[in-house]
This record gives structure tokens, sequence and C-alpha cells, in this order.
């Protein structure tokens, strides 16, 4: 037991690092733009309502190209595909300081939510050719900890970018859109050079460590997007764990996005307003990692994932009758933003374990994309809102009934006879 210990601790060290400073990139220069709003709003005349929806569009490519991208890493290998990935998302990025109206913002979003299609389910897939599933839920809670810490040191870092404004002529929100895209570029480039594709051409596992991963991964169904055919679409249990996916990364990916703008309604802004939006995310770093390690070590799923995504729902709705109180919306937003992420290292072990054989790598693409629908949902809906009542008091809402679904959801499938759900 202590050499196979010891052989994945060999392989987070070597691994974790690298996919963990590349989520978290990604996912600063997903969600910057909420950091850039206010000033892009004053600029180009961008309404809130518009602001929401193009914010939202995100996803919409994201989801359309979620497969087909996963096709390809599964074709040409993690090494090549994500380090492609990485490298369009960062140019696209800094296009992003070229935006001047509503289209070519539009246009922004929906061409970033292509280059980085592919890359979450991608790595979750990776992980799954590295790790033995009695590992997974503790070893996606630490890659998907970049996540929350992304938000966490990105926030002060965007807030800073944003008072540099006239910056070699050059607004604060342009700036903000180049200098985290770069990093992007970089970090791509390293991937094609640092990252194996299986532990097979790991240089540093020895044969010993290495059979002993080829015995415990190929005991396991292995399944192929190439596989899998155009009735696996409407598969019961993927379907049902995209919705339930959908509660979480809904409430998660519109906090990332409004978070800051939600701050500003309260008085917040410059550097404060930056140090409280990383708060959230910065106990959510702590509690997805000791919650992760809680499934792994107890060998349950189920009510890990439910418990947060009850909690996400719950202080979503609290939030809407305290809103006069920042204090009280602080707490709302440091228990909401934590279940969300709490939510995920569970989630995707579950996933991992319960999709049938022979469609693991389809339906995690599936899950992530379907789920994610919920941003663009969300987002649009948050932007109408805040439109329509000049505030944000009620726009968190809609977020906490998708959330309450899942966890409903979720309660169904795990407390009925197991059937063949194709």
């Amino acid at each position: 037991m202590d050499s196979q210990n010891a052989t994945i601790t060999k392989i987070s060290y070597r691994l974790l690092p690298l996919l963990v400073l590349g989520y978290l990139i990604a996912f600063i220069d997903r969600v910057n733009v909420g950091f850039a709003m206010q000033s892009m709003h004053m600029d180009l005349h961008i309404s809130m309502a518009a602001f929401g929806f193009g914010a939202g569009l995100f996803y919409i490519t994201y989801v359309l190209f979620e497969i087909p991208s996963n096709m390809f890493l599964e074709k040409v290998g993690a090494k090549v595909w994500i380090s492609r990935i990485m490298v369009t998302w960062g140019i696209v990025s800094v296009c992003g300081a070229l935006v001047s109206g509503e289209k070519s913002f539009y246009l922004i979003r929906l061409l970033l939510g292509i280059a980085e299609a592919g890359f979450f389910p991608g790595i979750i897939l990776y992980i799954t050719h590295w790790f033995p599933p009695k590992y997974r839920a503790n070893i996606i809670a630490i890659f998907m900890v970049s996540v929350p810490l992304s938000s966490f040191i990105g926030s002060p870092i965007s807030a800073s970018i944003m008072q540099l404004d006239g910056l070699l002529g050059l607004r604060d929100w342009q700036l903000l859109f180049i200098l985290e895209g770069i990093p992007a570029i970089i970090l791509g480039v390293l991937v094609f050079f640092l990252l194996p594709n299986k532990p097979q051409e790991a240089k540093w596992l020895t044969n010993t460590q290495k059979q002993w991963l080829a015995s415990e991964l190929y005991s396991q169904p292995k399944g192929s997007i190439r596989s899998a055919s155009f009735k696996s679409l409407f598969n019961k249990k993927i379907l049902a764990l995209a919705v339930i996916y959908a509660g979480a990364s809904g409430a998660s990916q519109c906090l990332a996005i409004w978070q800051p703008s939600i701050l500003n309604s309260l008085g917040f802004s410059g550097i404060a307003m930056g140090v409280l939006n990383a708060i959230p995310f910065g106990v959510a770093c702590v509690l997805m990692i000791v919650w992760g390690r809680s499934s792994d070590t107890k060998g349950e799923r189920v009510y890990h994932t439910q418990i947060p995504l009850l909690c996400v729902s719950i202080f979503l709705v609290v939030m809407a009758f305290v809103f006069s109180h920042a204090f009280l919306v602080m707490v709302c937003l440091v228990v909401a933003v934590s279940a969300t992420y709490m939510f995920k290292g569970p989630f995707w072990a579950l996933c991992s374990e319960y999709l049938p054989a022979g469609l693991v790598a389809f339906g995690l693409a599936e899950i992530n994309a379907i789920g994610n629908l919920a941003g663009f949902i969300g987002s649009t809906l948050i932007g109408i809102i805040r439109s329509f009542t000049g505030s944000f008091t009620y726009a968190m809402v809609p977020i906490a009934l998708i959330a309450l679904l899942g966890c409903t959801l979720l309660y169904q499938m795990t407390h009925t006879p197991k059937t063949d759900q194709n």
C-alpha cells in the first residue's frame, strides 16, 4: 500500500501543478470579463442585459464544440490537443482588447468558447488514464481547486490591472484582456513539452509502478467517444447527470462573472472589491479539498454531492432576503460559492463510476457540455433581471431553482432500483 501511495504521490507532484495552473489561467480568462464590465459599459455603451447575454454566449460554442474536441483529444493525444487549446484561447483572450461594441463583444465570447471547448472534460478523461478510481475524488478536487483559486488570486490581480488605465494608451479593460491572455499562450507551449500522454510514456515512473497502474486502470471498463452512437446523446443517465451538474455549474459560472458587480452594487469598488471578491473563493479552495478527501476516505459519493448542491440552492435564495445587509450577503456568497466547488470532486468521481460501461469518455464530455448551458441561461437571466429591476436582489433565484432541481433529481436517481437506462 505504501508503494502504491508513493506512486500516486509521484504522479500528483508531476502532473497536477501543470493541470491546476492551466485551468486556473483558463478560468481567469473566462470570467475576467466581470471586472471589465463596468468600464466596458461606460466606454462602449453595452447594456447590462446585452452584457449578460454576451458573457453567456461563451457557453453556447463551448457546449457545441465540447464533444468534437474530446474526439480529437482521443485521436491525437492529450499533450498536443491540450497545448493547442491553451494557445488558441490565449490568443482569443488577447483579442478581447479589440472589442468595439456589442457585436464584436458577442463574437469574442463565441470564439473564446470554441477555443476553450474540451479542455475540462479532456483533463477529467486524462485523470482517468493516470489515477485509479479510489483516488479520483480527491485528485479531481485538487485539480478543480484551480477554479476558486483563479478567482482568489485573479480578483486582486484583475482589480490591480484595472487601476492601470491609460498605460501604453490603452483602456483598463483592454490591458486586462491582454495581460491575462498572454500566460495561456506561454503555458500552452510548455504543456507540449512537459505533459506525457499516458503512464507508459512517463520516464520518471519505474517499470514496477507502470505495471501496477496498468493492472489497476485496465481492470476498469473503458469507453471511447468513437464507440458511442448518436443514440448515446439521449442516454438517461448522462442527461440526468448533466442536469444535476447544471445546478452547481450554473451557480459557479454566474457567481464568478457577476459577483464583482454584486459587490459593486453594495458600495464596494477598486482594490477593496477585489479583496472581498476573493474571500469566498479562498474559503472554497480549502473546503473542496477537505470535502473531496472525505468522499474518498468514506467511499461515499452521493451525499457528498447532494449536500453541497442543497446548500447552493438555500443560500442563494436566502441572499435575496438579506440583500440590504452587506455582511449577510457576504456570508451567503461564501457558503454558496464554497458549496459549488465542494460539489465537484465527488460529483465527477460519481460520474466516472456511475456511467454505463463504454460511455465514460463520451458521457463526461456531454455532461460538461449540457451542464454548462446553465452558465448561458443563468448569465442571461441575471442580466435581464438586473436591467429590469435595477438591482441584483432577486437575480440569483433562477440559479437557485436549477440547483434545487439537480438536488431533487440526484435523490431520485440514487433512491430508485438500478435499471438499464439507455
